[in-house]
């Protein structure tokens, strides 16, 4: 037999405190998700550049993986620092 709760009991469980938790999970939720996909976009057109360097001037490829491995790391901390704020953000 299913279990039907009225409504005014279910609200009695709401506090202010709750919903203000709940906004925060879901705006760390979707601050970390768009950080994480931004820094996905542009680690691809990194990678995606220097393999059309890479076939353009094969000469080339020891300088410009060097300059490839920097330009992930900096795109690849963005995405770090967005889910860290976000900590931070949820825990203040």
């Amino acid at each position: 037999m299913d279990v039907v709760i009225p409504l005014a009991q279910a609200a009695e469980g709401i506090t202010d405190a709750g919903v203000t938790d709940a906004g925060k999970a879901i705006a760390l939720g979707i601050g970390a998700g768009l950080g994480s996909i931004g820094a996905g976009i542009g680690i691809g057109f990194i990678f995606g550049k220097e393999i059309e360097s890479v076939a353009r001037q094969p000469e080339m490829k020891d300088e410009l993986q060097s300059i490839r491995w920097l330009g992930f790391a900096l795109t690849e901390a963005v995405a770090f620092y967005t889910f860290i704020f976000g900590l931070i953000a949820f825990f203040l």
